[in-house]
């Protein structure tokens, strides 16, 4: 039973994504291997989302690593514990909950010992800014370990780059790009496990600076972003915009594209008042930016379809089943067509 409502959610929320965002572009899901234990690597600008367009993207089953703290609804951590996921528990939870993260590693050691797929934010934790963050030895961790008790067991990092053009506004455009699938067992030493864990780490971060927008965190920095931002760059097309950052060829300052589509925008406001507005209320609450997509896609997926719904109701009610199923598939095109053709909101 679990399994069917896995693959329902999936479905729901991939479907959900699609009336999200407005372009998704993806690559290299040919390096994912079929068979053996995968461990996905991601960089992490952007919340509880980030996992949400991976795993829909992924052909295999996923279970993934999040922080603990979106598990304090215990309504919210069935859910969670539904779709894969898992807590784990840092200093900032409190000292004492630290113990727990080594049931979450027997876990982890489990699903790759019967080569699953695992996904983790060697990060820490999410942060919009363009540029790829020293990498926690946590993943390295959880493969020797692994590879300690279960010597035979060939486990594939295979790192993610997640770019978005905005992290924050929608309609939005997101790039997802598969790296090439690293070994862990060539570079585990028992006796040398201090530099196993730099290489792994190295050989990680290297792709995922190729397989997302990487803009080195140093005093030029906010120049550099500065200058993509003011030329309009689609930070989505990765290899190129990595290419002008790496050779400083940046282009001239280009004016911000008119958003042709503001009068479908206000059709849908003036069909989904009620949502509109309680996400406007509950917006308000959400105190990290990178945590208002992951907010505002969650609420919209259950808020719009049922308001629709009930909306629908009403019109059989009042006229006929027909008319009924025709608004509420007009509802939801008209939402789909402002998501495909609004103009991209400029990038932070």
């Amino acid at each position: 039973m679990r399994i069917v409502l896995y693959y329902f959610f999936k479905v729901y929320v991939k479907t959900g994504l699609f009336f999200y965002s407005k372009k998704t572009r993806v690559s290299g899901t040919e390096n994912i291997p079929k068979n053996d234990a995968v461990l996905f690597t991601s960089n992490h600008p952007n919340g509880l989302i980030d996992p949400l367009f991976i795993a829909t993207n992924i052909k295999r089953k996923t279970h993934f690593l999040v922080r603990a703290a979106v598990f304090n609804n215990p309504m919210i951590a069935k859910f969670f514990d539904l779709l894969g996921m898992m807590p784990v528990y840092r200093i900032r939870d409190g000292i004492q909950q630290l113990s727990k993260n080594e049931e979450i590693f027997n876990k982890c050691e489990e699903l790759l010992k019967n080569n699953k797929a695992l996904l983790i934010f060697p990060e820490g934790s999410h942060c919009k800014d363009r540029t790829i963050r020293p990498l926690s030895k946590g993943f390295t961790r959880i493969i020797f370990r692994t590879l300690d008790n279960n010597p035979a067991t060939k486990i594939h990092i295979v790192p993610i780059g997640i770019t978005y053009q905005n992290v924050s506004n929608y309609p939005s455009k997101v790039a997802i790009n598969f790296g090439k699938p690293i070994l862990a067992n060539d570079f585990y030493e028992k006796k040398e496990v201090n530099n196993s864990v730099k290489i792994l780490k190295e050989l990680v971060s290297n792709q995922l600076e190729q397989l997302s927008v990487h803009i080195k965190n140093d005093e030029s920095y906010h120049s550099k972003l500065s200058e993509l931002n003011n030329a309009q760059i689609d930070f989505t097309q990765v290899e190129k915009v990595n290419s002008l950052i790496d050779n400083n060829n940046f282009l001239k300052e280009k004016k911000r594209s008119n958003n042709y589509a503001f009068p479908i925008y206000c059709l849908v406001v003036l069909n989904s008042f009620i949502p509109f507005i309680l996400w406007k209320i509950m917006s308000k609450k959400v105190n990290e930016t990178e945590f208002i997509d992951t907010f505002r896609f969650g609420v919209n997926a259950v808020l719009f379809p049922l308001f629709y719904s009930i909306q629908s109701w009403i019109v059989s009610y009042v006229f006929d089943n027909t008319t009924a199923l025709l608004y509420f598939a007009f509802s939801l095109l008209l939402v789909l067509l402002y998501t495909k053709t609004a103009a991209t909101p400029p990038s932070e």
